[in-house]
């Protein structure tokens, strides 16, 4: 389930959980919270070599990194690697719910199975992982939760409904959540980004990516570090006075 990367320790000054944190936004959140002196448990689901890597980079950083096996899918190992962090970091204070998947196709050609795929990984995810890290932050009254939903959850997209229904879910469990939590001195927010230079994006054709960068008022495609900084602002102080908020970090595609 873990695998340690730095020698263990319970009194880093702060810790924090990033789900998907391999590649990508993740892992430009990861970069940018170990930066800024975090803690950081890096959760992967099947890239773990790109995550170990990624761990012993960070490592070189002078903060300790763990790399979790986990798919979030899964309540069990949801539990399993929420109590790993914990014996090994001794708290949570930021979790970052990144893990997500998307498909293209016709929505009379979803399967079933396909369907709960992506509502399992991309919504059921972010409850576990958010029951999970609850205990710890409800007990220090403290603790930021941060979701990933992206600009399809806000306006929904043709031949993507199941991971448009998805993200509409996030926002909505984000600003529920929010208002139960926020007495408990716990904030959560979430991050919706436009289209960006992702590997999720990577099989789109570069003549519909310019056409994306072209249709975007800033005219170019987000990258991962755009999505991280927004990211970081929710986590830091600067953001102690915002919850239940979406920032969408989408170049004005979305208005």
């Amino acid at each position: 389930m873990s695998e340690p990367m730095t020698t263990t320790t319970n009194s880093v000054p702060k810790a924090a959980l990033i789900t998907g944190g391999s590649r990508g936004i993740g892992a430009a959140c990861a970069r940018l919270f170990a930066q800024q002196g975090y803690g950081v448990g890096i959760v992967c689901r099947k890239a773990k070599d790109q995550a170990e890597a990624l761990a012993e980079e960070l490592a070189a950083l002078g903060v300790p990194v763990k790399v979790y096996v986990c798919d979030v899918a899964q309540r069990e190992q949801v539990q399993a690697m929420t109590a790993a962090f914990l014996r090994e970091f001794g708290r949570i204070d930021v979790l970052v719910c990144n893990a997500g998947i998307a498909r293209q196709e016709l929505f009379t050609d979803i399967t079933e199975a396909s369907w709960r795929e992506v509502m399992g990984v991309d919504l059921d995810g972010v409850f576990y992982c958010a029951q999970a890290v609850l205990p710890d932050m409800l007990h220090r009254k403290a603790g930021k939760i941060i979701t990933l939903s992206s600009m399809w959850g806000q306006v929904g997209a043709s031949c993507e409904v199941a991971y448009s229904t998805a993200k509409a879910g996030v926002i909505g469990l984000t600003k529920a959540l929010a208002k139960e939590l926020g007495p408990s001195g716990i904030t959560v927010n979430c991050v919706a980004p436009g289209v960006i230079d992702t590997e999720m994006n990577g099989n789109l054709p570069q003549d519909i990516k310019d056409e994306l960068a072209e249709e975007t008022p800033l005219e170019r495609l987000g990258t991962p570090e755009d999505v991280a900084q927004a990211v970081w602002f929710l986590a830091s102080s600067a953001g102690d006075f915002f919850t239940g908020q979406i920032l969408a970090p989408n170049g004005g595609l979305i208005i």
